[in-house]
C-alpha cells in the first residue's frame, strides 16, 4: 500500500475518490474522521489521506490525481446539476447545495 494524496479540503479528497472508483482502482480511505481530534494531535496528521491498494498502480495513480487537481483548481464557473451557475471558488451550489466535486464527476460521465 501506498499513500498517494492528502488534503484538509473533503471535496477535493471526495471527488479524487470518485475519480478512482470510477476507473476501478483499489484504495482505502484513512483519517476519515480525525478531524475531531485537531488540537490533540498536529493539524496535518488529522487530514484525511488516500492509499491504493496495489503498488503497481502508483504512477498511473499519481497523473490521475495530477489531472483530478488541476480540473479542481479551475477556478472558472461551473454549473450545477440544478442548473444554478456557480463561481469557481465554490464547492457547492449556493441554490441547492449540492457538492461540486459530485457535479463534475457527474458531468464527466457523460
Amino acid at each position: 500500500m501506498k499513500k498517494v494524496f492528502t488534503s484538509s479540503e473533503e471535496f477535493r479528497i471526495g471527488y479524487i475518490v470518485s475519480v478512482l472508483e470510477e476507473l476501478g482502482i483499489e484504495h482505502t480511505v484513512r483519517n476519515q474522521y480525525l478531524s475531531g481530534a485537531v488540537g490533540e494531535l498536529p493539524l496535518t496528521e488529522c487530514w484525511p489521506e488516500i492509499w491504493i491498494t496495489n503498488d503497481k498502480d502508483l504512477t498511473k495513480t499519481k497523473v490521475i490525481i495530477e489531472h483530478a487537481n488541476a480540473k479542481l483548481d479551475d477556478q472558472g464557473a461551473w454549473e450545477c446539476q440544478c442548473g444554478e451557475k456557480n463561481e469557481g471558488q465554490f464547492g457547492s451550489c449556493w441554490h441547492c447545495g449540492s457538492d461540486k466535486t459530485q457535479t463534475i464527476a457527474h458531468q464527466n460521465k457523460k
